[in-house]
C-alpha cells in the first residue's frame, strides 16, 4: 500500500523530518475483522495511531426499541459473535434486574455452565489467533479443534451451534439433560490434557516470548484511568472481576479464583487468559455435579416465561400462553423506570442500560461493550513500537468489530 508523507498528533513528533502514513485495515489479515488503523510511521517505529471505526454497523441499540426483551436475545448474540451466549446473560440478567425477576437455582447453574464454556471459547480464538499472527500455526489448531467441541454443546443444548439464542426471560429456550452433562464432562476432561499441549508450545517458546514481553505496557492506573476491565485490566494488576465483586448466578455457591498480573505487557494478557481457562474448568467441574433439580424457568404463572415448543403445539393452554407473552397489548407488566446490569464477560464488563416504558420492548436500550473502550486504548500502547509490533499488541486486545459499530 502506498505511503504518503503525514502530520502526526502527538507534539514530541514535531522535529522529525520524515513522517509517513499507513493504513493497516480495514481489510488486512491480521485485523480478523473490519477494523482500520492509521499509522503514523517514522521508518519502522510507530511514532502515532488513529483507530478508525464504523465499518460494520449494523444498528443494535436501535433494534432494542423494536423489537420484544425475548427477540432482542437474536441481536445481542452478533455483537461478540466470538462468544454469543456470553452476551445473551448480559442482556437477560439485566431484564431480570429490570423486572424484579429471580431465577431458578437450576437456570443459575445452567446459564454458569454456559457462560464459563464461552469464556474458554473466546480466550481460545485469542490465543490461538494471537499465535498465529506471531508465527506459531500449530497452537491455532489445537485451540479451534477445541472450540468445535464447544459448538457441539451449544447445538445440544439450544439446537443451534453459532448464534443459540438460548436464554429467554425468567428462563432458557430448553432444559438441558444428563447426555448434555456428559458431554459437558467429556470436554472438560479432553481440554486439560490440550491446554497443557497449548502451555508447552507458547509460554516458555522464546520467540513468542520476545514478540509479546515489554510490548504493549498497560500500567494498572492507566487501566482505572481509561475504564478498561477484563483480562486486560487483570493483566495490569487491577483485581476486578464483576464474578466475585458483584456476585450473579451461581458464582457465589462456587470456588474459584481471580487470576491477575503485574507485567500489563502482551504476555501477561496472554498469560491472564491461559489461567482464566483453568479456572473456567474448575467452576465448570463444581457447577455440572451440582445442577439443582426442578424447574428450568420461573413459575409459568406469572406469564412471563414462553412456554415449552412441544406445550405451543400440542395444547391449547400452552399456545394461549405463548401469544399472552407475545401480544403487544398482552405482555407483563413492565415497570417505568431504567436500569443497568453487567457480567465479566470474556473480553470485561459488559453492560446493559435499559428504559423501560411499561410494555415489552424497551424505550432505550444501551449497551457498555468492552471492545469499545479497548480499542480506544491502543494508540496508547503502540506508541514507541515498530510496525511489526502493531499484531501483538492488536491481538492481546481481541477487539470484535460488532462490539464497536452498534
Amino acid at each position: 500500500m502506498p505511503l504518503e508523507l503525514a502530520e502526526t498528533s502527538d507534539p514530541g513528533a514535531a522535529d522529525q523530518e520524515y513522517l509517513w502514513t499507513l493504513n493497516f485495515g480495514p481489510q488486512h489479515p491480521a485485523t480478523h475483522t473490519t477494523l482500520r488503523l492509521v499509522l503514523t510511521l517514522d521508518g519502522e517505529n510507530v511514532v502515532d495511531a488513529a483507530p478508525h471505526i464504523g465499518y460494520l454497523h449494523s444498528g443494535f441499540e436501535k433494534l432494542g426499541e423494536y423489537l420484544d426483551f425475548n427477540q432482542y436475545v437474536t441481536i445481542v448474540d452478533r455483537m461478540n459473535y466470538i462468544s454469543p451466549i456470553a452476551n445473551e446473560l448480559s442482556w437477560h440478567h439485566t431484564v431480570e434486574k429490570l423486572l424484579g425477576i429471580e431465577i431458578t437455582p437450576r437456570c443459575k447453574y445452567v446459564r454458569t455452565i454456559l457462560g464459563e464454556l464461552m469464556r474458554i471459547h473466546d480466550h481460545l480464538l485469542n490465543v490461538g489467533a494471537v499465535a498465529l499472527d506471531l508465527g506459531a500455526f500449530t497452537a491455532f489448531l489445537y485451540a479451534f479443534t477445541q472450540r468445535e467441541r464447544i459448538y457441539d454443546i451449544a447445538e445440544y443444548a439450544s439446537g443451534q451451534r453459532f448464534h443459540s439464542s438460548y436464554t429467554r426471560v425468567g428462563g432458557v429456550l430448553f432444559d438441558v439433560n444428563n447426555d448434555w452433562a456428559e458431554k459437558v464432562r467429556q470436554f472438560v476432561e479432553g481440554f486439560k490434557p490440550v491446554h497443557a499441549e497449548l502451555h508447552r508450545l507458547l509460554t516458555r517458546n522464546r520467540i513468542f516470548i520476545d514478540r509479546t514481553k515489554g510490548i504493549g505496557v498497560l500500567t494498572a492506573e492507566d487501566a482505572i484511568n481509561m475504564s478498561v476491565t477484563g483480562p486486560l485490566a487483570r493483566a495490569s494488576g487491577v483485581v476486578r472481576d464483576l464474578r466475585k465483586d458483584e456476585p450473579y448466578l451461581a458464582y457465589p455457591d462456587l470456588d474459584f479464583k481471580i487470576v491477575c498480573a503485574r507485567g500489563g505487557d502482551c504476555y501477561s494478557r496472554y498469560v491472564v487468559r491461559m489461567q482464566e481457562m483453568q479456572e473456567s474448568l474448575k467452576i465448570i467441574e463444581q457447577a455440572v455435579e451440582n445442577i439443582p433439580a426442578g424447574p428450568i424457568n420461573v413459575d409459568a404463572v406469572t406469564d412471563i416465561t414462553l412456554p415449552a415448543k412441544p406445550a405451543v403445539y400440542r395444547s391449547i393452554e400452552g399456545l394461549i400462553q405463548h401469544f399472552e407473552v407475545l401480544m403487544p397489548n398482552r405482555g407483563y407488566p413492565v415497570p417505568l423506570d431504567e436500569g443497568y446490569g453487567a457480567t465479566e464477560s470474556p473480553n470485561g464488563e459488559l453492560g446493559f442500560y435499559i428504559v423501560g416504558d411499561g410494555t415489552t420492548r424497551a424505550y432505550r436500550a444501551r449497551t457498555r461493550p468492552p471492545s469499545f473502550i479497548h480499542f480506544a486504548i491502543f494508540p496508547h500502547l503502540i506508541r514507541g513500537h515498530t510496525l511489526s509490533d502493531v499484531v501483538a499488541v492488536l491481538g492481546s486486545l481481541n477487539i470484535i468489530a460488532a462490539e464497536l459499530d452498534r
